[in-house]
């Protein structure tokens, strides 16, 4: 399963060669996630609509190797975007990915781009 870690690697907004259409903005859950599927990747986005705000990362927890992130809990810590793993309840920075309870376990994120009501994902493959 550790395998599965490898096909995640963090994408800055620069990096990004392909932007992927995954869905309108309806199709997406207020301050929730939902999954979607790239390639071999399940990825989770996620909508803060408190501060219009738009999330992705790979759904695979790094610690119990479940893809469950996309149905963990969010909030923020200290103004950090966060999602919590909804089996165990490490939390994970969106914007970078950090491990928010101080653990070696991050996760990779993804830059969102909204363009005329559709969601993007960018990626660097």
């Amino acid at each position: 399963m550790e395998e599965l870690l490898k096909n995640y690697q963090s994408v800055a907004e620069q990096q990004a060669i392909n932007w992927i259409k995954v869905g309108q903005t309806d199709d997406f859950p207020e301050n929730a996630g939902a999954c979607v599927k790239y390639n071999a990747k399940q990825i989770a986005v996620f909508h803060f609509t408190r501060t219009n705000s738009w999330y992705a990362c790979q759904n695979l927890c790094p610690h119990k190797m479940e893809m469950v992130l996309s149905r963990g809990m969010t909030g923020d810590m200290q103004g950090i975007p966060k999602v919590a793993c909804p089996l165990h309840k490490k939390t994970f920075s969106l914007e970078d990915g950090s491990n928010l309870n101080g653990e070696e376990y991050s996760i990779a994120t993804y830059p969102v781009r909204i363009q005329e009501g559709n969601v993007y994902i960018g990626f660097a493959d």
